[in-house]
């Protein structure tokens, strides 16, 4: 299997399911970025109770591995579960979505990409995956995360909704790692007198 193939099966999954999902993370980042290897797709879903049975049974033993404890905790505790496709090495991070103003707005912000020419599924925006790389980046300090998001401002593949994205940095508390990424963008791009008005982060 292919990480489109399993790109595509979780999103007809949830589709199919009617379980509300936006596809987060690197995947994300490299749908509005710049391309690079990963492994792992990240989802988040609202996830009810009831609809434990449906996922575990449209993963089946022994051609994936999900644990069903784990799910249940992570529904009960609104945290993380793996989908896991042995034969590949392949894993989707089932993150569920809390009732915070953050993850209910990135909820409804979700847009449909096509990837790949074929796979369409509903990811965070721009904006959002963002801000989630920077927190990220603020809790371990990986560079991985900075140059994901230098990659998305970069290829600016659609505008970006700076005023949405400062006011979030602000309320999250991540001015650090924003002032970080600029000084990236204006070390690498040459140019540190555009606005946000003209593309640029500033």
């Amino acid at each position: 299997m292919e990480q489109s193939d399993l790109l595509k099966l979780l999103a007809a999954t949830l589709a199919r399911l009617e379980i509300p999902y936006i596809v987060t993370g690197s995947m994300a980042t490299i749908a509005y970025g710049e391309p690079r290897f990963t492994i792992d797709i990240d989802v988040v879903v609202d996830l009810p109770a009831s609809k434990i049975d449906a996922i575990l049974e449209a993963f089946p033993d022994p051609e994936f591995y999900v644990s069903r404890p784990a799910v249940e905790e992570a529904v009960r505790r609104r945290r993380q579960f793996n989908i896991i496709h042995p034969a590949s090495g392949l894993k989707v991070d089932v993150i569920v979505a809390s009732n915070s103003e953050f993850d209910r707005g990135r909820m409804s912000r979700g847009q449909w990409l096509t990837i790949e020419g074929e796979t369409s599924a509903r990811f965070a925006s721009p904006e959002d995956v963002i801000l989630k790389k920077m927190q990220y980046f603020l809790e371990g300090r990986s560079e991985k995360h900075l140059r994901d998001i230098h990659g998305v401002l970069l290829a600016q593949r659609q505008p970006i909704d700076y005023h949405y994205l400062t006011g979030w940095i602000d309320r999250m508390g991540l001015a650090e790692a924003w002032d970080l990424i600029q000084q990236r963008f204006r070390q690498v791009s040459g140019d540190s007198n555009e606005s946000a008005s003209q593309g640029n982060p500033g």
